[in-house]
């Protein structure tokens, strides 16, 4: 299919989250090859523009802001301020970083739902959702806790166990709790409004798997992975406090879900910046309802079903947006072998690389770049980060402009020579670097960053073999003519290095710039053997970049060493005691030895095992227990006696009826072993 030609671009980043910092992962995934790419659009002179900003509600924020005493906005404007200062002083080049809190995105967003529920493009549901009666509140799910199913940790989320890793639904929870009053949560209705997914099935599928093949595969195969189950309606509306409130009569206590308010915040920032400066930008529409306008979006891989499926709908229910012409997610990026974590901090936070690495923006960008993880999940060590600045940056692109300028001021007064006759030497270098401009547009064009980086530096690498192999400094004692033609050529190259370097290392270009005493330069000029004119006066020579001494990787070794040891501390200690309970209330609860008859894994359940146990009646007991995942022979387990609750009421999974729970001890690695007792206790005897 020939590609679309399109008169402008509208490029956006992944709205970071304003309940903590911007870390290395976020820098690899999202914003480094958002800005290389905006970058590089800018200096084709093409009309790009670049959309970024806080995505500040949600559950999380409140969570944050009960902990610390204070309000969610206190939150959200902290984080917000260091998140746009720390992008700023990178070098993450946004037209506008905004936020969701701001009025224009309120109101924005509360009139998008407004005309899709107008329009009958919404469908309401009412669905029965724990309720806190004494704080008079639905519960989000992170406002739930109580024991895992699976692997019976006391503190497990209502969305998610953080020891064993399992999705989770509030209801799940045994012994639910709210964290909000402390109080037993109670089964409520409540009704909410819903994006009926499943009506834009069929456009989806021909939309993506038959228009954008083109797309890479881990974000065309994600969404095909979506799109061959049965899609189902997703609620857009949440019952909470925190948030854009719902502006549909009898709604009062709800908000729109932060994933519905969220990307409507790109195109609200939009309105802000067109809005504030319309001389320059004009109306926001052509930004996003214009069919000349391609649209962009630079994501996490954690982000592709919102930004392909779910926003695109919420577009196509609006029915006056263009639709995103390609969205290139990225894998994640780990930190020394392990994956980055916030709760552990676990991660290389860009506020605090600002603090420890001043003046080394570009090293940190150049890193990324190459280690982009733009096919599969990609890892960023320390030594690694040494290695390439004092090998690639050091070693090879700044050697090669520090000769070529330290060689011009010893030998023509740091003015550029003339050029004179060519050598097959000169032919073969020029001929190298002569389609480094066609190079690293193609693969600019198919988002490739980490490969067109590589293609610039090869500059640098062709430059330094060049002045190698020439040797002017033994060439300068018997012929001064074929020293001005070297030394012009090697400047002409470095010239070329500012401009190929310029949309991943600007703060580099920037200074090489001002190294060559040169304001600008122009895209189009990249491959030009003429960029500087004989007798040019450059500026007195620098180094462009500096050495990374072990001792400063070392203190960054030892930091993650200082946060690991502290994470296993916290991994190895006991969980908190749980409250105080009565005598009689333990008497109420009837513990058994049982011995395992049979135990097998449930038909079409990942997570159930059948117990079938001799409880001492003459009847055999059946238990269902959630802890496949710890057994994978449970058979292993036939002829143990085990402890058992008999006295809880017989429940139904999976068609089957559980008469108790089994006992089970999960250690401080998150394993798991049922509870046996150390001698043979006959079956039925009681345990207190």
């Amino acid at each position: 299919m020939e590609q679309k030609q399109f008169k402008r671009t509208t490029v956006t980043a992944a709205l970071p989250y304003a309940n903590g910092g911007v870390h290395i992962g976020h820098l690899a995934g999202v914003y480094v090859p958002a800005d290389i790419y905006v970058r590089y659009l800018r200096l084709k002179k093409k009309e790009v523009i670049f959309i970024g900003g806080s995505d500040e509600h949600g559950v999380p924020i409140t969570i944050r802001a009960r902990k610390e005493g204070c309000t969610p906005q206190d939150v959200v404007d902290r984080f917000h301020t260091m998140i746009k200062q720390s992008f700023e002083e990178f070098g993450i080049s946004f037209d506008i970083y905004s936020r969701t809190t701001s009025e224009t995105h309120h109101q924005f967003a509360a009139e998008w739902f407004r005309k899709l529920y107008d329009d009958g493009k919404l469908c309401e549901e009412t669905t029965t959702q724990l309720y806190d009666e004494e704080a008079q509140q639905f519960l989000a799910d992170r406002y739930v806790t109580g024991e895992c199913p699976h692997c019976h940790n006391t503190g497990a989320y209502g969305d998610q166990c953080e020891k064993c890793g399992r999705d989770l639904s509030p209801t799940e929870l045994i012994n639910p709790k709210s964290t909000i009053s402390g109080s037993t949560p109670v089964l409520k209705e409540t009704k909410n409004w819903y994006l009926p997914l499943n009506d834009y099935q069929e456009w989806l599928k021909q939309w993506i798997l038959e228009e954008h093949r083109e797309w890479r595969p881990n974000v065309y195969g994600q969404c095909k992975s979506w799109l061959d189950m049965d899609l189902q309606p997703r609620a857009m509306t949440r019952d909470l406090n925190w948030g854009i409130p719902v502006p549909v009569e009898g709604a009062e206590g709800k908000v729109l879900y932060v994933w519905f308010d969220a990307p409507i915040g790109y195109v609200s920032n939009t309105k802000e910046l067109c809005d504030r400066e319309p001389e320059r930008w004009g109306p926001w529409q052509q930004w996003w309802q214009d069919e000349d306008t391609r649209l962009v979006h630079f994501i996490g891989k954690d982000n592709i079903v919102f930004h392909c499926i779910i926003f695109p709908v919420m577009m196509r229910a609006h029915g006056q947006y263009v639709m995103p012409d390609n969205v290139p997610a990225n894998e994640f990026l780990n930190l020394e072998d392990d994956k980055i974590s916030t709760s552990r901090n676990w991660a290389i936070w860009l506020h605090e690389y600002l603090r420890d690495f001043p003046g080394k923006q570009d090293v940190l960008r150049y890193v990324l770049t190459a280690n982009a993880p733009e096919t599969k999940d990609n890892n960023f060590t320390w030594r690694d980060f040494q290695e390439r600045n004092n090998s690639e940056l050091v070693a090879i692109y700044g050697n090669f402009v520090n000769r070529a300028l330290q060689l011009t001021k010893k030998y023509w007064g740091g003015a550029v020579p003339p050029c004179g006759e060519l050598t097959d030497t000169d032919r073969a270098a020029l001929d190298e670097f002569k389609d480094v401009k066609q190079r690293v547009e193609a693969l600019l064009e198919q988002f490739k960053f980490r490969e067109a980086q590589k293609e610039a530096m090869n500059l640098a690498r062709i430059g330094n073999k060049y002045i190698t192999d020439c040797e002017p400094w033994k060439v300068a004692k018997t012929d001064m003519k074929r020293v001005e033609t070297i030394l012009n050529i090697s400047l002409q190259l470095v010239a070329n290095l500012a401009i190929a370097f310029e949309p991943f290392l600007p703060f580099s270009s920037a200074k090489l710039r001002s190294l060559l005493n040169i304001d600008s330069f122009d895209w189009e000029q990249l491959g030009s053997t003429s960029l500087l004119s004989a007798g040019h006066q450059l500026a007195e020579p620098e180094l462009l970049f500096e050495k990374i001494e072990d001792d400063v990787i070392e203190a960054q070794l030892q930091r993650l060493a200082d946060i690991k040891k502290a994470n296993e501390a916290a991994q190895y200690q006991a969980a908190p005691i749980k409250d105080t309970v009565s005598f009689e209330d333990f008497e109420r609860l009837d513990i058994r030895v049982g011995l395992v008859k049979a135990c097998e894994k449930v038909k079409k359940s990942k997570k159930l095992l059948q117990f079938t146990i001799d409880d001492g009646s003459g009847t055999d007991r059946t238990i269902l227990s959630g802890i496949a995942a710890f057994y994978e022979h449970p058979e292993e387990l036939v002829g143990r006696r085990i402890l058992f609750v008999a006295n809880f009421a017989p429940r139904q999974m999976m068609g089957i009826e559980s008469q108790g729970m089994i006992l089970s001890a999960v250690d401080y690695d998150d394993t798991l072993s049922v509870v046996t007792t150390t001698k043979d206790v006959k079956p039925g005897s009681q345990v207190g």
